[in-house]
């Protein structure tokens, strides 16, 4: 079963080795620096300069935008899932949990809304997916506010201070049928 590792910066190298990753997803401020673990290939790490903010940005913050989410969703296509994907931002609560979700909903389109948002929750008690992502995310995957609503109904994390990497699956746990 494919798996998305969502992590905090300060734990990237850990979840990297820890979980076996070879690619990898950074959403951090622009120009903000840190070291690439090691067992990342810098052709399969993809780096979006972009502020955990919901509005059109100013004063130097850039907003997450359409051009973002594009990437997020095109180098989730192309990840070939035999290592588990690493998604990180600086706390890894809001940016990377909702470029997990997109990432999820890039590779398996057909899957419910609601059952990807509660197994998100599943995950983490602490995500709080960035509004703005989700929104361009559910406009880009043509998801018809389905994301969106899914999003809201796991409702906003508890207070988490940075340290709680998580795993995620992009997809539906099988079901068993055993008798």
């Amino acid at each position: 079963m494919p798996r998305i590792i969502v992590s905090p910066l300060s734990r990237i190298a850990e979840m990297a080795v820890r979980h076996g990753c070879r690619e990898m997803i950074s959403l951090l401020a622009k120009d903000q620096s840190f070291h690439r673990p090691a067992v990342i290939d810098a052709d399969r790490h993809l780096l979006l300069g972009m502020n955990d903010i919901s509005f059109g940005g100013n004063d130097g913050l850039v907003a997450p935008q359409e051009d973002h989410v594009r990437q997020i969703i095109g180098f989730a296509r192309q990840w070939d899932r035999a290592a588990p994907l690493l998604v990180h931002c600086w706390m890894g609560v809001s940016r990377s949990p909702a470029a997990a979700v997109i990432a999820a909903l890039s590779v398996e389109p057909d899957q419910d809304d609601i059952e990807l948002a509660r197994r998100l929750r599943g995950a983490s008690a602490y995500v709080t997916p960035n509004t703005r992502l989700i929104e361009i995310g559910d406009h880009l995957l043509s998801r018809n506010g389905r994301l969106v609503a899914a999003i809201k109904t796991i409702g906003r994390g508890a207070d988490a201070n940075g340290n709680a990497p998580f795993v995620f699956s992009p997809l539906p746990e099988p079901v068993s049928h055993a008798g």
